[in-house]
């Protein structure tokens, strides 16, 4: 058990944690052996989901057959992921050397329910990858349990995940480049690269101005001598390409070969509508022909029902293929303004490439709203949607759990406590593999129905129980 006071130093000591802070526990999050072994299956279905998505975006783009052996075209899929996005990212994104390439972190966003796991969300681009490792190594050092993740798995994890985009470089040069935008998580990221400096590995932390071309290759400067960087980790959105003066210099040192880029710079995987093609009825046989069995049944437990929300007016007898309002179908999404707050239980939040598709900034919790709060989000979807398409995800209620925590009033005294769990595993991408390197809970008061760190939330380690 960690001492409250063992907890705080360590933290203070840490700039990455500056100006932050949350509710404290003496223990890790507890996950039970079935739970562990559903994360290592979970990791290796995301994947397998990525590399579907990536055929099916393809192959719509080409026009090309969808099933083995039955016509299926879909080139309206190629058309929802690409809406929006600039002609020479959309390009980038087909360039056939991109093919195959996929995140090298993958971190699904996973709700506790009466039901099991849900997965609400799979981010490419994940935050708190330093944060998650810094609490394995606290609550590892207590001994009090097998820490997911302990040893630093999660440091060691990411290092090989890039290092294995270049393996013709034994130890190669990576740059974690931090935008403006994203720069909350700078300190993180100089964390991390910190860490692996100590290790021996050449990883560095940089803004996107600090990156210069020579010749066809990127080089930084950081004590008077040039350095040529092999491999950029980018932690900015793609939206944010445009706020980012050297990223043309990026794109012409990736087509030269000079330079791995991971993520990939493809926005459609990074877009939340794909949660919604998973489940869209015309794109059924596909992901059964091309996921494996497992991971099927697996995504088809884990994924809510979810809708893209398409402004496109309908044929006057047609219906949409949604939620219900009153019993009766849809005819415009903008029925569900009339439902119910039952009814209601349904989330809306903007697709991606966009400022507001992180952190929970965009999202409408039909039932936690007024209705006049729940219409004008519905209305904004819609008149977004030729740029910008939202989606529409049936909402699963966190179950209730229990935690020791230390309390806010008297912080020496540990009380058990009622709340809310999200779970955040990372996932790392190596020759194929998912390897599970440490998970981040969030455990929020029970009258939370959003879960994200907050001031009230504990943000955890997870232990392996028993």
């Amino acid at each position: 058990m960690l001492a409250y006071e063992s907890i705080r130093s360590a933290l203070a000591a840490q700039p990455l944690f500056e100006a932050k802070s949350w509710q404290l526990a003496p223990e890790a999050w507890p996950l039970a052996p079935d739970q562990l072994a559903q994360l290592e299956a979970i990791g290796a279905a995301c994947l397998e989901f990525h590399q579907a998505l990536e055929t099916l975006y393809l192959r719509s783009v080409a026009g090309k057959n969808l099933l083995r052996n039955k016509p299926l075209l879909a080139p309206w899929v190629a058309e929802y992921l690409d809406r929006g996005k600039p002609r020479e990212l959309v390009v980038h994104a087909r360039d056939p050397k991109n093919r195959g390439k996929f995140p090298p972190v993958l971190r699904p966003d996973l709700l506790l329910t009466d039901d099991g796991f849900v997965l609400t969300e799979l981010d490419s681009v994940p935050g708190g990858i330093g944060l998650t490792a810094f609490l394995n190594r606290l609550y590892a050092a207590d001994g009090s349990g097998a820490i997911l993740g302990a040893n630093d798995a999660m440091i060691r994890h990411f290092h090989a995940a890039l290092a294995a985009l270049r393996p013709d470089a034994a130890n190669p040069v990576i740059a974690l480049v931090v935008s403006e935008e994203a720069a909350t998580y700078r300190p993180e990221m100089e964390w991390l690269a910190q860490q692996l400096q100590l290790l021996g590995r050449r990883v560095y932390c940089l803004r996107p101005d600090q990156i210069f071309p020579l010749g066809s290759a990127l080089f930084f400067d950081l004590e008077g001598n040039p350095e040529k960087v092999d491999i950029i980790y980018r932690f900015f959105e793609l939206f944010d390409l445009a706020n980012i003066r050297t990223a043309p210099f990026f794109l012409e040192a990736w087509q030269a070969g000079e330079v791995a880029i991971a993520p990939p710079m493809r926005p459609f995987q990074e877009e939340k509508l794909a949660l919604a093609l998973f489940h869209h009825h015309r794109l059924r046989e596909f992901w059964t022909e091309t996921l494996s069995r497992r991971a099927l049944e697996l995504l088809r437990q884990l994924i809510p029902p979810s809708w893209v929300l398409d402004a496109a007016p309908l044929p006057p007898g047609a219906v949409l293929d949604g939620p219900t309002v009153g019993g009766r179908p849809l005819h415009d999404w903008r029925d569900l303004a009339a439902a119910s707050q039952k009814e209601r239980d349904l989330i809306v939040k903007i697709s991606g490439y966009h400022e507001t598709a992180w952190g929970a900034r965009s999202v409408v919790l039909g039932s936690d709203c007024s209705r006049d709060e729940w219409q004008f989000g519905l209305e904004r979807a819609l008149e977004l949607a030729p740029t910008n398409l939202h989606v529409l995800q049936a909402y699963r209620k966190p179950k209730r759990a229990r935690h020791r925590l230390y309390d806010a009033a008297a912080p020496h005294t540990i009380a058990e406590k009622d709340g809310r769990l999200r779970l955040c595993p990372y996932y790392f991408v190596v020759g194929g593999q998912t390897h599970l390197g440490g998970a981040l809970a969030t455990f929020c008061p029970p009258d939370k129905k959003i879960i994200h760190g907050m001031q009230d939330a504990a943000l955890l380690p997870c232990r392996v129980a028993g």
